[in-house]
């Protein structure tokens, strides 16, 4: 997950005409004439995270003379619909990074190129299993973990430590205490949830033990009395004493952040994609003032984040002397000492342990979301889970202004009905 879960169902057909991506340095056979050029599509942020990742296709060309990288940058919010097109049609490129809800999808659409034996999947045991879990597809492995994420809450030490609070609140009530505390005391609003997000509201469900379906009995459990109960708690985080008001306007992420980060809200719902931005904010100059806790817990005393983040893939429309660059390259990107740069440069986590180097491990917004990733629920192996997030978020929206909760939540279902056939309400 990476500012937000692109919210367009991802749509495709499974009937796929596999037109060749374009790249050069092939003949007709499929065999090298000359140096292969990749093209591989990167999501990243394009100021902050993207000038990285080009560092490090440019270290895989030094040490692949015979494989040229044409790096392309795509705008995440737009990259889903665009390799969705770009690979039922023309210009796709060899390999890419997707978002692990977009994997599952691709794959049964029949674009991805399964990694299992190949030189991509030659460290496959170094990952965590739930991430490579994620990469799966019907047994098969479509996908290789490149960066992972999940939620956590993060806080400023400092306006804890002014409200007298010495520890991380472990509940949602303990968190509204905290709130009402820090307002009190330290003169700022205690926490900011991020309103009309599904992705962001899945601690909520989890926390009530239920989630949006039950993907394998094919239920859907979204409008339960475990999930009604998950949103009260939810719609209570902008209503206590202490907590921002939902903001459901355009710019409403960029204002959680700048409030946070300039030391105006003690406490967000954060991932850490956003580590590197937050110790450019004023209130984080000393990085050591940044708590990371896991997300706190619902009445039915269980706690947990989804688990984000993205793969590397291989389009299956390539020719074979592209496959097996982007197999190698895939596996280069995704390597311990790569991963561990990447780390360090853009305060991501590692998807393999061997990457948590001691260095790695010293930048604290790393070591503390390395210390909650063990608790983050992997996604089911779902194809439209991704596409849940969107009915789900702009219903939670509408509920926060006034719609009442059972209302928003069966508008939910019987949009997820539509979605997902052979499902049960």
């Amino acid at each position: 997950m990476r500012r937000g879960i692109a919210a367009s169902a991802l749509v495709v057909a499974l009937a796929v005409s596999m037109a060749a991506c374009g790249s050069s340095g092939s003949s007709s056979d499929g065999k090298a004439d000359g140096p292969v050029t990749l093209t591989y599509w990167d999501t990243s942020n394009a100021t902050n995270e993207a000038p990285n990742y080009q560092e490090l296709a440019k270290k895989f060309e030094a040490a692949n003379p015979d494989v040229k990288v044409n790096f392309v940058n795509v705008p995440f919010d737009q990259a889903q619909n665009k390799l969705q097109t770009a690979m039922g049609a023309k210009g796709a490129p060899d390999v890419f990074r997707s978002e692990v809800g977009w994997t599952a999808a691709f794959a049964k659409a029949g674009y991805l190129e399964p990694l299992d034996g190949t030189p991509a999947a030659a460290d496959k045991a170094a990952f965590q299993a739930s991430l490579l879990q994620q990469a799966t597809y019907q047994g098969k492995l479509y996908g290789v973990p490149l960066v992972t994420d999940t939620l956590g809450l993060m806080y400023n030490k400092d306006l804890f430590t002014k409200a007298g609070i010495t520890e991380a609140p472990k509940t949602w009530d303990e968190l509204k205490t905290d709130a009402a505390a820090i307002k009190e005391k330290a003169g700022v609003d205690g926490f900011w949830m991020k309103a009309a997000d599904g992705y962001y509201a899945m601690p909520f469900l989890f926390g009530e033990g239920t989630d949006t379906v039950d993907a394998p009995n094919k239920k859907i459990t979204v409008a339960s009395p475990e999930a009604a109960k998950a949103v009260e708690t939810y719609k209570s985080m902008f209503t206590s004493p202490g907590t921002a008001k939902a903001d459901v306007t355009t710019d409403a992420y960029a204002h959680m952040m700048d409030a946070f980060n300039s030391g105006k809200v003690a406490a967000i719902v954060q991932g850490p994609w956003e580590i590197t931005n937050v110790y450019k904010g004023s209130a984080f100059a000393d990085k050591k003032n940044l708590g990371i806790a896991a997300v706190p817990g619902g009445s039915a005393g269980k706690s947990g984040a989804p688990t984000g983040g993205h793969n590397i893939s291989v389009y299956a429309g390539a020719d074979k002397a592209h496959k097996a660059a982007a197999e190698k390259f895939a596996a280069f990107m995704t390597s311990a000492e790569s991963q561990a740069f990447i780390a360090q440069k853009n305060s991501t986590l590692p998807t393999r342990s061997d990457a948590f180097t001691a260095d790695v491990k010293a930048d604290p917004g790393i070591a503390g979301f390395q210390a909650i990733l063990p608790s983050a629920k992997p996604r089911p192996e779902l194809p439209e889970y991704s596409s849940l997030f969107s009915s789900l978020g702009e219903n939670l929206g509408k509920a926060t202004q006034g719609t009442g909760t059972q209302d928003a939540l069966n508008t939910v279902a019987t949009d997820y009905a539509k979605l997902l056939p052979g499902f049960a309400k």
